[in-house]
């Protein structure tokens, strides 16, 4: 019962953080056109749209920034356009990945594809799967993992830390395999413990304890 209460608070806390990415997105207007301007259906205008960001977000000349800036308003395509949408998204999860793993990309970077790839998997059994499949699993622990290398530079690492909970939250909620897949890293119970104690203010949920309890760890 105690853990069927849980899911419930999990799938209702995933849904808070996607809003407020959609929120900050339509203050973005990138998709400047009027309404009585546009010719297309949606479906055909979100596919467009995904295809024109989507060579941003492989072209590997540009800056990492407008890349990620890229992969963000892809999320939120994915999120507002539908199973089409969300599907097509999904195939440049790779690129977002890859800049991830990149050494010395900043923490801004990180929380952009980080809320990106969060947009993707929510409520998206395909992205969740596929997010698995090219390793988002490891890459989210090595970034709990990872330390500032000074004081003043603790709080943008807290928020990468932040978001790799919740996308971990959205893989692996009612997913076993997922669930499993992770009990092979040792240091995830320990990192779970520290962020919990952390200031979750601002957010509907500590996802440092919610994924503490998915786990399972609350057993021991």
């Amino acid at each position: 019962m105690a853990k069927q209460n849980i899911l419930k608070r999990c799938m209702a806390a995933i849904f808070s953080p996607i809003m407020k990415i959609c929120t900050c997105f339509k203050k973005l207007k990138f998709a400047n056109i009027k309404e009585k301007n546009v010719s297309m259906d949606d479906s055909m205008f979100h596919k467009e749209k995904i295809i024109i960001l989507g060579y941003e977000l492989k072209n590997k000349i540009l800056p990492l920034e407008k890349r990620a800036l890229a992969a963000y308003k892809m999320g939120l395509l994915a999120f507002t356009g539908g199973p089409m949408a969300a599907k097509l998204v999904a195939g440049y999860i790779n690129d977002a990945a890859a800049i991830l793993e990149k050494e010395n990309v900043t923490p801004r970077i990180k929380i952009l594809l980080l809320q990106s790839i969060c947009s993707w998997c929510y409520l998206n059994i395909y992205g969740q799967k596929k997010a698995r499949l090219i390793n988002m699993l490891p890459i989210l622990v090595s970034l709990l993992e990872d330390e500032p290398s000074s004081p003043q530079s603790m709080k943008p690492f807290l928020l990468v830390k932040f978001w790799s909970c919740y996308l971990l939250t959205i893989i692996i909620c009612n997913d076993t395999e997922a669930i499993q897949e992770l009990e092979k890293y040792d240091s995830l119970k320990y990192l779970l413990q520290i962020l919990a104690l952390e200031n979750w203010q601002g957010w509907p949920e500590n996802f440092a304890e919610v994924l503490f309890f998915l786990m399972s760890y609350y057993r021991d």
